[in-house]
């Protein structure tokens, strides 16, 4: 039985959930030649993506894959504005059940827990943790190597579906990280 707030797959790939998707997808990203090619025939391609989702025969374009040097060498795989906005989609219908289970001081893409929620955040933590600045202290800054091509999509799913009871939802979340690990074979 469907909670009172559960939304389904028919609510992901409906029109008013992707025209806020694609809103969401092109935040800070509107001057980029994709997002500005893909919004030369906005309505034609947002019932695309609708038809292709509806229909459940959405395929993710492949990755591209470049080098980012900023200052350490990074290796970025990125997804084609379509699929983004279909990932936020995604996000769309399915955040609310996640996000009561993060930590509060959690803010990589939280709603209104950005750069200035985190040194907020700090700033409390490091007071606390000093007496008011009277105590030494010692802050650690941390990176895992290559986390997220690391993870394991089948433990990612498996947590996942125990929140998710749509299949259509956990089919198309199926392909748009099969198509990450479908790059991540490609490099390998």
């Amino acid at each position: 039985m469907k909670k009172e707030n559960e939304f389904d797959y028919n609510y992901l790939c409906s029109m008013g959930n992707l025209t806020l998707a694609w809103r969401n997808a092109r935040k800070g990203k509107s001057k980029r030649k994709d997002v500005i090619k893909f919004e030369k025939d906005l309505i034609k391609n947002l019932l695309d993506l609708h038809y292709e989702l509806k229909n459940t025969t959405y395929k993710p374009k492949p990755l591209v894959t470049f080098v980012l040097r900023d200052p350490k060498t990074r290796v970025i795989s990125k997804s084609y504005f379509r699929d983004r906005i279909v990932h936020h989609a995604i996000i769309l219908a399915i955040a609310y059940k996640f996000e009561k289970g993060f930590i509060y001081e959690s803010c990589a893409n939280q709603k209104g827990k950005g750069a200035l929620f985190a040194v907020q955040r700090f700033r409390v933590f490091s007071r606390k943790f000093t007496n008011n600045f009277t105590s030494p202290a010692f802050c650690l800054k941390a990176d895992i190597k290559h986390y997220f091509q690391e993870v394991n999509h089948k433990i990612l799913m498996d947590i996942i579906h125990r929140k998710i009871e749509d299949n259509d939802i956990l089919n198309l979340i199926s392909k748009v990280n099969a198509n990450f690990g479908t790059q991540r074979e490609r490099e390998r």
